[in-house]
């Protein structure tokens, strides 16, 4: 037998306030174990936030979920309540449907809980039973990946020792999925067996690095192109004035204590580039390598700007690069007027080339409409000017998108996966604790700029609650390191020690429904029990 519950959390201020406490919940049982929370005790439906008649946002929660079996469904129904946590005037019922409990429909409302017709296992309760083959699902969708085996490879045949570089061990997770690992094998360690087989020990190489690798730096981005790796990333230690550039040939050099940084735009009144040097972005756009950023005047208004670097220029080289422009609408005329926008970034996706950002105005006013994505169209020849009109993506109405007056909805950036896109982006405060990341997903072949071909995940996939001792994760940027592992690049504080926002990567994994997981790292990833292993081989 299984069961699943809905409940709600306690509102712990500064940590868990109430626009995440105030959520659904879910918890489930099997086999006579005690309830287990899922998505690692983070709310996963949440009420969407009404939008005002001056377009600002309303946060909205949740009180006393309660679930129904509905033929093939499943109902999940749930209290509204307003923007100060109190019921929300004129009553009725927020309403999810789902079959697995691992894609849940929008959100509807109800002005009363229908009568459930007299069929046993319909009443509305706190938990219910489910199919035990409901489980796997759930459990590989909501609950951390652990890894349970590590397989070493029988019948390695080769010709020389420097091929054993080349050998991977298989790494089995606990929802059946696999990664194959490289080995740092102990040359010292060789036994000879006779027969031209050796028996050798190594130990399996760490996937990430640690936490964090730069202090002070923010919105990281890492490339690898002519054979070198670059770091770009928002400075903090210098007040976001400028862009810096490292370079090394090694992704692990980008980080070393002597790293040499290189500006290569600098504060400039006179052409107005005075501050919010913010979240550069390098991308490749028509075979030619731009850098998307935000920045301002001596007045605070940062705004989307792009620079191209110059045919044979080097990156590190200030003067490699053109001139930053200001990107603009398809007639000339700026993003906006009247407010800000930043964190843009390129993807391509089927034949269509993309550019999103983030835009707000009224910011710091009661007026403050939050960060809210918009999407458009651009030719590769001059991805500085748009060739649609700006459609709005999303807008913060969750409330891990909407926490604690911070309402944002930013740093977007896309992972292509087979025929879906991943567009990741951030929520909440990019300075604190409740910094998160989720996902907005499509498939590649649609038409991007219609809303309708968009999904929005209900809850975030990385946050405060994903990785113990990783505070405020976001800001995120993808990119596959030397051995082609697919890696999740993001800023985050380490409150015990740092207080600034500090960059970081680890491997990002593909659950075996070829989900994009960013919380199986460290012990998660490969076990310390795990990594060491020997392998048995021939010499031919």
């Amino acid at each position: 037998m299984a069961f699943i519950k809905v409940y709600t959390e306690k509102i712990v201020e500064n940590k868990y306030p109430a626009s995440l406490a105030c959520s659904v919940h879910f918890a489930v049982s099997w086999e006579g174990k005690p309830f287990q929370s899922l998505n690692q005790g983070y709310g996963i439906l949440f009420a969407k936030a009404a939008i005002r008649e001056d377009n600002t946002i309303a946060e909205r929660g949740i009180r006393n979920p309660r679930l129904r079996k509905a033929g093939e469904e499943y109902l999940i129904f749930a209290e509204p309540l307003d923007e100060n946590w109190n019921p929300l005037e004129g009553g009725g019922y927020l309403v999810w449907r789902t079959r697995d409990f691992v894609r849940f429909s929008g959100e509807e409302w109800m002005e009363k809980i229908p009568e459930a017709g007299g069929q046993k296992g319909t009443e509305t309760e706190n938990f219910l039973e489910i199919p035990e083959e409901l489980l796997a699902g759930i459990l590989e969708r909501w609950v951390p990946l652990q890894s349970v085996a590590a397989e070493v490879p029988a019948g390695v045949r080769i010709h020389k020792p420097v091929e054993l570089e080349q050998v991977r061990v298989k790494v089995t997770y606990s929802d059946g999925s696999v990664d194959d690992k490289p080995v740092c094998w102990d040359r010292e360690s060789l036994i000879p067996l006779g027969d031209g087989k050796y028996r050798i020990a190594g130990r399996i190489e760490p996937v990430d690095t640690g936490f964090p690798l730069a202090v002070g730096y923010a919105d990281p981005v890492l490339l690898f192109r002519g054979g070198a790796w670059y770091f770009l990333a928002t400075n903090d230690n210098v007040n976001d004035i400028g862009l810096f550039v490292r370079r090394a040939d090694t992704l692990e050099g980008l980080f070393a204590e002597d790293v040499e940084e290189h500006c290569i735009l600098a504060y400039n009144e006179e052409k107005g580039f005075c501050q919010t040097f913010w979240a550069p972005e390098f991308h490749e756009i028509g075979g030619v390598l731009y850098i998307l950023f935000a920045v301002g005047g001596k007045q605070w208004a940062p705004q989307c700007h792009m620079m191209r670097l110059k045919e044979g220029g080097e990156i590190t080289d200030a003067s490699g690069w053109e001139e930053p422009v200001r990107v603009c609408r398809a007639d000339g005329s700026p993003l906006t007027t009247d407010g800000i926008t930043l964190d843009m970034t390129y993807f391509k996706a089927g034949d269509s080339s993309y550019v999103c950002w983030s835009y707000r105005y009224g910011i710091g006013t009661p007026k403050d409409t939050g960060s809210m994505l918009y999407i458009a169209t651009v030719d590769e020849s001059r991805p500085d000017r748009l060739t649609s009109e700006p459609v709005l993506l999303s807008r913060p109405l969750y409330g891990w998108e909407n926490t604690s007056g911070t309402i944002n909805n930013e740093g977007p950036y896309a992972l292509i996966l087979g025929d879906t896109v991943y567009l990741a982006y951030s929520g909440g405060d990019a300075c604190g604790y409740y910094y998160v990341v989720g996902y907005l997903t499509a498939s590649v072949g649609r038409d991007l700029l219609d809303v309708g071909n968009w999904t929005k995940l209900p809850t975030a996939v990385f946050s405060s609650s994903s990785i113990e001792g990783i505070q405020g994760p976001g800001h995120n940027s993808f990119f596959r390191d030397e051995q082609g592992r697919l890696m999740i690049a993001y800023h985050a504080q380490e409150r015990e020690k740092y207080f600034k926002r500090c960059s970081a990567f680890h491997r990002v994994h593909l659950s075996k429904s070829g989900f994009p997981l960013l919380n199986v790292a460290g012990e998660r990833d490969v076990a310390e029990a795990l990594r060491k292993v020997e392998l048995t081989f021939t010499m031919e």
